[in-house]
């Protein structure tokens, strides 16, 4: 069943730091890659005029059929694509366009998937087992739990979910499914509170949240979608044109950070060598020092933005130099 509007909205995250980001021109053409409740795409799309285009990418059907609601004042200018963002230059091939001025990521689960208890990602409602992005998809949260081996829960723990008692966990839960399917999220909140020491269960965060952001990453392979299209995303830009990519973890923010440092390295000879012969040019600059993060209000007002961060970066001219303005 689709949710209502009102239950799909939610509160967009550092939204007026996105646009600043962006510096939305009336008439250019613009990309949110990560659609969800649709808020930054409301805003992007009220800035834009007549020859402006805003295009938005979601792989939830749910996101995209609540999006036709929300963005009804500014639909002239909005086009919906059911798509991972991935595949971002198939899409913008698929719709006729060869480059666009600024390219926004909020990435993660959105905040209407974590309050709908039947998609099953949240640790706070008992749901079945699914945490699938697109419900289209054949991978679940289920097949994971009960289907994976030992070690590979354990690595996935770890690796995803940073859990420190990732042995205990995947022990735990290859137990548990040996004497029946683990069907539901609250079946697999008691198994994990089980596996692990008081003090662990003492602490201020929650028990499974290590463990659940750790099998939805693995469900939507979702670093493996933010490491490839970070490249295609700054290739997508017109010479001027913004990236803006909010993160909500290390994980992620490790391969945000690691891609702008990339794509804005220019020569890299040997300091011995008496002239480039590589040819690297630069092919942004970042936009300051550090990430932005949200204020104590926003945190006050909206405790998913806690772990916010945001980072930016401009696409130089194919010569590796600054361009004034977005567009050539």
């Amino acid at each position: 069943m689709l949710m209502n509007q009102t239950e799909f909205h939610h509160i967009s995250i550092l939204l007026d730091a996105c646009l600043e980001a962006l510096q939305i021109r009336p008439d250019g053409t613009y990309l949110d890659a990560t659609l969800g409740g649709a808020g930054h795409s409301l805003a992007i799309a009220e800035r834009l005029g007549p020859g402006g285009r805003l295009i938005c990418i979601d792989r939830d059907d749910e996101a995209l059929a609540n999006a036709e609601k929300r963005l009804i004042a500014v639909r002239d200018r909005v086009t919906l694509v059911k798509s991972d963002f991935r595949a971002l230059d198939a899409v913008l091939e698929g719709q006729g366009v060869d480059g666009v001025d600024g390219i926004l990521f909020d990435l993660g689960v959105s905040s209407p998937q974590l309050d709908t208890a039947g998609r099953g990602f949240s640790y706070m409602q008992d749901a079945p087992l699914d945490m699938r992005m697109d419900r289209q998809q054949t991978l679940t949260a289920y097949e994971i739990v009960n289907q994976w081996s030992q070690e590979e829960l354990r690595r996935i723990l770890y690796a995803y979910g940073e859990e420190r008692y990732a042995p205990a966990i995947a022990a735990a839960i290859v137990r548990a499914r040996a004497q029946k399917p683990v069907e539901t999220t609250g079946e697999l909140v008691q198994i994990i509170r089980n596996a692990m020491p008081p003090a662990a269960k003492r602490e201020k965060q929650h028990p499974a949240k290590r463990t659940f952001q750790a099998i939805r990453i693995a469900v939507n392979d979702e670093l493996g979608a933010v490491e490839e299209a970070m490249g295609k995303a700054i290739d997508a830009l017109r010479p001027g044109g913004r990236l803006a990519v909010i993160t909500f973890h290390s994980l992620e923010d490790r391969i945000v950070k690691e891609a702008f440092r990339q794509a804005a390295q220019g020569c890299i000879c040997p300091p011995d060598f008496p002239v480039c012969v590589c040819g690297r040019k630069p092919k942004v600059k970042r936009i300051g020092r550090k990430p932005v993060v949200p204020e104590a209000a926003e945190v006050r007002e909206n405790a998913r933005a806690r772990s916010a961060k945001l980072r930016v970066c401009e696409k130089l001219g194919y010569d590796g130099k600054e361009r004034s303005g977005h567009g050539e």
